[in-house]
């Protein structure tokens, strides 16, 4: 809490992972979320802020608005030698693999109460100490997949081929220290990152843990980001422990204080959200609940039409589909008929983020 003195304690090297998404240990659930154990960790699960939900709640007069959620997995302990079995070792490394993405915690400040493994603050150190572990266990993996699959190729089959071949390059650039995500999977090859299932094919996020009052990412990690192609975003682990402690008034208050306009775990959300290639549309009705719900971009009706229930895709005749921005303008959907906004969309369509959809069946 704020104004009483922490002990002195450790912290590990950490990582969160993204499963749908690595540390909620360090940032804390608010507003409605909630968190479960789950092997050596634990999972958070954040509801993904959306100022666009209530708004269609209110004038459709839904009954419940229902906001759309992610997964953090909590990932501590990771140490050199991980990929060889080293502390948590195998355990941590078997997390990842289950996940869509890794956001990694780098520790930015140096408060003198929290002790580093190092004994030292070094965030592209620490960064580079949990890449290594990563480069290494996908190398030990992609060589013995290799081996399979060269034997497998002498058969001939194109797809067997067109793996070896892309196995090879994997295993040169890892090699080189660069992450299975640079090397692209083309043609008969496609599916091969699915069977290798790697983990530095995972999107990545940074996530500076920083000093109370800072709000920059450091020059360091985002230099690192930048390199790596990923992206950062900071945050003070310490006032995200204070904001989960006070009601909305008194967060309100706190975050003024220290300059934010909105928490970090907000930020960390919304960022983890976007790695993903997520976007938003909304299901809602009179009396009915206003749901948020997550869809890959590039997704068609029926692809939404199945995140709101498998027995609806198969039905599936057609969606009516609205912006949320034209449903708020129109008043609702009785508004927006009478506008001709409403449109009649077959299963091919592809999904614009902030679509308003109502699957007919």
């Amino acid at each position: 809490m704020r104004n009483v003195k922490t002990p002195r304690k450790f912290e590990a090297r950490s990582a969160m992972v993204l499963k749908n998404i690595p540390r909620f240990n360090s940032v804390p659930v608010r507003s409605g979320a909630a968190r479960r154990a789950e092997g050596n960790g634990s999972v958070a699960v954040a509801a993904v802020p959306d100022a666009r939900l209530g708004e269609i709640a209110r004038v459709v007069g839904s009954s419940e608005v229902v906001p759309e959620t992610i997964n953090f997995a909590d990932i501590a302990g990771l140490v050199k030698g991980a990929s060889e079995g080293e502390g948590l070792g195998n355990q941590f490394l078997a997390a990842i693999r289950e996940s869509d993405a890794i956001c990694h915690v780098v520790r930015c400040h140096a408060d003198e109460n929290v002790i580093h493994p190092d004994g030292s603050v070094d965030p592209v150190r620490d960064i580079e100490t949990i890449e290594t572990e990563l480069l290494l266990a996908d190398l030990d993996q992609a060589t013995r997949r290799l081996e399979r699959v060269e034997k497998q190729a002498k058969r001939g089959d194109p797809e067997v081929v067109a793996e070896a071949e892309w196995l090879r390059e994997v295993v040169s650039a890892l090699g080189e220290g660069r992450p299975v995500r640079t090397v692209p999977a083309e043609g008969r090859a496609t599916d091969a990152p699915r069977r290798l299932h790697a983990l530095t094919s995972k999107p990545m996020l940074y996530v500076a843990n920083v000093a109370e009052g800072e709000g920059e990412v450091p020059a360091a990690v985002a230099e690192h980001a930048s390199s790596a192609g990923a992206e950062a975003v900071a945050l003070s682990a310490r006032i995200e422990h204070e904001l989960a402690e006070l009601g909305a008034d008194e967060a309100a208050e706190l975050r003024a204080e220290y300059g934010l306009t909105e928490s970090g775990l907000e930020r960390l959300t919304l960022a983890a959200y976007s790695l993903l290639g997520l976007l938003t549309f909304y299901t809602a009705g009179e009396e009915k609940e206003a749901m948020a719900r997550s869809l890959r971009r590039g997704s068609s009706a029926l692809d939404a039409a199945a995140v709101v229930h498998t027995e609806i895709a198969d039905a599936f005749i057609k969606a009516e589909v609205i912006g949320w921005d034209d449903l708020i303008a129109s008043g609702g959907y009785t508004g927006a008929r009478d506008r001709g906004l409403l449109r009649i969309e077959g299963r091919d369509y592809i999904v614009r983020d902030g679509d308003v959809i109502t699957i007919r069946v």
